[in-house]
């Protein structure tokens, strides 16, 4: 896709954050055959900010942790009106973790090694240098207008490989062991369900 001029941004629901070493599951009420990988680095803001520039935003976070943005494709794209909140707000569709390192442990963002194994295949490998916008400046845009509470979780986005740009698509299914790696993180591993209804 092209370059966007500016982020794209969507919003998780608090009730998809996950645990480590808990299931994500697959949603069966409203049923999804299309729920897909993302390895992200979280960013947590740790003080209130508003309206910040890109030079001053490292100054107002708290900490790293990796982040896996699940996501139903086909409530993403196909059910949801052309709005992305739905297919990635189910309940379970946020793993984070396993640690929160503090930012003074991390002086450049945008210099770690990521990836993503499904079944102890990689499936995604990348640095985040290659972010189209740096953490510094997702803050900046962010913030503009905007409130971000102290623990406001900022995703960043994630890198070639995910399952729907495979060729055929691989989405995940039950039994499915699904480990996000950052590097001065750690692993973030996660297993898949199908949700009880």
């Amino acid at each position: 896709k092209p370059i966007p001029e500016y982020p794209v941004v969507t919003m998780k629901s608090t009730t998809s954050l996950l645990d480590p070493e808990t299931f994500i599951e697959l949603p069966r009420y409203l049923r999804s055959d299309q729920v897909d990988y993302e390895c992200e680095l979280a960013v947590l803001i740790g003080k209130t900010v508003r309206n910040i520039s890109s030079a001053e935003a490292l100054n107002f976070v708290g900490g790293y942790t990796a982040a896996n943005d699940v996501s139903a494709r086909d409530w993403q794209n196909i059910y949801s009106g052309g709005q992305w909140n739905k297919g990635k707000s189910f309940d379970t569709f946020c793993p984070i973790g396993p640690c929160l390192v503090t930012s003074d442990e991390i002086s450049n963002p945008n210099n770690l090694e990521i990836q993503t194994k499904l079944n102890d295949k990689l499936v995604q490998k990348s640095n985040t240098e290659d972010m189209i916008f740096s953490v510094s400046k997702l803050i900046e845009f962010l913030s503009g207008s905007t409130t971000l509470e102290a623990g406001t979780l900022i995703l960043t986005g994630t890198p070639l490989g995910v399952g729907i740009a495979q060729k055929p698509p691989r989405f995940l299914k039950p039994g499915d062991e699904v480990v996000i790696e950052v590097e001065q993180i750690g692993r973030l591993k996660n297993n898949i369900i199908e949700e009880r209804i």
